[in-house]
């Protein structure tokens, strides 16, 4: 059960980002939305890596 709950949060972690990467794009950011979906197929791989691009991306936004 443990194991079918930590596979959907990765999924709906590398979806979160995947969405992030669409939106940027739709909104003229090409390579923030490049990095996002990077950062989503890295994290099919290694857990976090996406969460980690968003917030590092939305972090350097507000600046």
């Amino acid at each position: 059960m443990a194991h079918a709950i930590t596979r959907t949060a990765k999924r709906l972690s590398t979806l979160s980002t995947v969405l992030d990467g669409l939106l940027a794009f739709r909104r003229g950011r090409p390579k923030q939305g490049l990095a996002l979906l990077g950062a989503a197929a890295l994290s099919t791989r290694f857990s976090g890596v996406g969460t980690v691009a968003s917030l590092a991306l939305r972090l350097l936004r507000r600046r």
